[in-house]
């Protein structure tokens, strides 16, 4: 049974989730989440494991209605979302019942957000993974962005859930408690992504990379999923390096430097090898700051140590980590106990309370 259909699909929405990883040696690209970040916050916030296939919206998003009660949880960049026209807080889990209908408008403050549903999005399942690349039509929703009247299932259906899970309600975050390179990277005059030098540095001469670090570049028109093609100094080759390469893997945040001098930073969907000299890789931890950026939007590109860009992914982990404890300690009801007399009987009441909810359930025991 089908459990959301689609009014409007906005610009560019998928269904994705981790990646298809383990097929690049045969050509199948890993496509995924484009920032992993706000993904994994979505399905932290709707009460998911972290592999659980969630909508990305991309640009505009769409519009939807639940058929059946749901819960879900939006992050990443602000749409503007409302259900049945009223405003929702952003980065929190929100119960809607069947009937309900979810609209958004364009994104502001970066380019992409997560809607992750209780129990999971449904999808075609292709090499272990319901993530959906487009050029090849695998995964998601018949291979291909959502369509107006497309109608998506849940692994785990709820009909029978009345109101928002015990607490789920609890599940939010404030936009100051972000990591501060993740909050609202794209309203800042320049983004700062982090770089970790490559192998290939060598095929660059010292003054082009210097120009790479010291200068801004601009996001064109030609990103995509793929990869973000960027416009600024131009990364000259050292005397003597050819242009071309023996063919190697192609990694997500790999820069790759034709041989027009300017940079691409390959993403999500990016090809399995390249035969293009890559300058290095944006780490890890800065991946998400790249999938906000959108066309026009400048950056800046800090060089760092391989320790440097552990301690960043080290930190994002722990910040992840200490959600969890956070919303599973608000899961847990603190109980209180009351006698009352009614006539010669006498009962002992329980009544639960729920941190940061308010929410109370009572159980009455003769």
């Amino acid at each position: 049974m089908y459990s959301i259909t689609v009014l409007q699909p906005g610009m560019y929405t998928t269904i994705q989730d981790g990646g298809r990883f383990g097929y690049q040696r045969f050509g199948v690209p890993v496509a995924g989440a484009m920032d992993p970040f706000a993904y994994r916050l979505s399905n932290l916030l709707a009460g998911n494991p972290p592999g659980a296939a969630a909508l990305e919206l991309t640009a505009t998003g769409p519009t939807l209605r639940f058929e059946q009660n749901v819960v879900f949880a939006l992050a990443g960049a602000d749409f503007s979302a409302k259900l049945d026209g009223i405003s929702l807080r952003p980065n929190s889990a929100h119960f809607a019942p069947a009937g309900s209908v979810l609209s958004m408008g364009g994104a502001v403050g970066g380019f992409r957000s997560y809607l992750a549903v209780y129990g999971g999005l449904d999808g075609q399942q292709v090499m272990g993974s319901r993530s959906t690349y487009v050029k090849a039509g695998l995964g998601g929703y018949q291979g291909r962005p959502l369509q107006k009247g497309d109608r998506l299932c849940l692994l785990s259906p709820s009909q029978g859930m009345p109101t928002m899970p015990a607490g789920l309600p609890a599940r939010y975050l404030l936009q100051e408690n972000l990591p501060e390179c993740y909050r609202n990277p794209s309203t800042a005059r320049e983004a700062v992504v982090r770089v970790l030098l490559g192998a290939q540095q060598e095929y660059f001469s010292k003054q082009g990379l210097d120009r790479f670090f010291q200068e801004s570049y601009t996001v064109t028109g030609e990103s995509d999923r793929m990869g973000y093609r960027l416009q600024g100094p131009r990364v000259d080759r050292a005397i003597g390096m050819e242009g071309n390469i023996l063919s190697d893997g192609v990694a997500f945040g790999s820069i790759q430097i034709p041989d027009n001098g300017q940079p691409i930073v390959m993403m999500a969907d990016r090809q399995t090898t390249g035969g293009y000299p890559k300058l290095g890789a944006v780490i890890t931890a800065d991946l998400p700051v790249m999938a906000q950026l959108r066309a026009g939007e400048k950056l800046r590109f800090l060089p760092v140590t391989l320790e440097q860009a552990h301690k960043a992914l080290r930190e994002q982990q722990a910040f992840f980590h200490s959600l969890e404890e956070t919303f599973c300690a608000a899961s847990e009801p603190q109980k209180r106990e009351f006698k009352i007399l009614l006539g010669a009987e006498e009962y002992t009441v329980e009544v639960f309370s729920y941190p940061q909810t308010g929410e109370k359930k009572g159980a009455s025991i003769g």
